[in-house]
């Protein structure tokens, strides 16, 4: 029997992740005050990967006390650079700043995923891709923004990897999934392990 698979986002490239791997679902935004939320987790030192994995957590456990049933899942995506974790920009000249201070250095992007079941925990998975940006001029960066801001004024870091964000990288380490925010595989073998999933 096919269990309902009800994602906790409201990303749109999440659901379209999940709808072209064959995985029906419907939608439900969790809600929660992720700024609030990462900035008492910051305040109590939690690591990146923690921070990732308990936003996801809280979008599973929010939608799942909504008692819709079946499998909730919950994911969340952080950027950590030098130690610490990068927000999503709020304005172009914010997304300039990441841009120049990630410019020719390493970060990593945190892919975290939960499901709850019957208000509880049943798998949890953190992707981790590594990723180094190259040096370019500001003349390009300023281009890079005109062009694209309408298109990455949601995504931490000032990038999309599936875009034009693919010219600022010198280095990749990671698959394409965990990097545009969901450990896509981690989570297909789970679910075809509980047989949610054709084998």
């Amino acid at each position: 029997m096919t269990e309902p698979i009800i994602l906790a986002s409201t990303s749109e490239i999440r659901s379209k992740i999940l709808r072209n791997a064959g995985v029906d679902h419907t939608v439900t935004p969790a809600r929660i005050d992720e700024d609030s939320i990462k900035r008492a987790l910051e305040a109590e030192d939690a690591t990146p990967r923690d921070i990732a994995d308990t936003l996801a957590e809280m979008k599973a456990r929010k939608v799942s006390e909504k008692g819709f049933g079946g499998l909730v899942l919950g994911c969340d995506q952080v950027l950590s650079f030098k130690g610490a974790v990068l927000s999503k920009p709020r304005g172009p000249q914010e997304a300039r700043d990441q841009l120049v201070a990630l410019r020719g250095q390493p970060h990593q992007l945190l892919s975290a995923a939960v499901i709850y079941e019957d208000l509880k925990p049943v798998w949890r998975h953190v992707g981790v891709a590594r990723l180094a940006m190259r040096d370019f001029s500001d003349a390009y960066l300023d281009e890079y923004l005109d062009r694209n801001w309408d298109s990455i004024r949601w995504s931490v870091g000032g990038y999309k990897i599936e875009e034009e964000g693919i010219r600022l990288f010198r280095m990749v380490q990671g698959d394409t999934f965990t990097i545009q925010g969901m450990p896509l595989l981690e989570l297909l073998s789970y679910l075809t392990l509980r047989g949610t999933l054709p084998t």
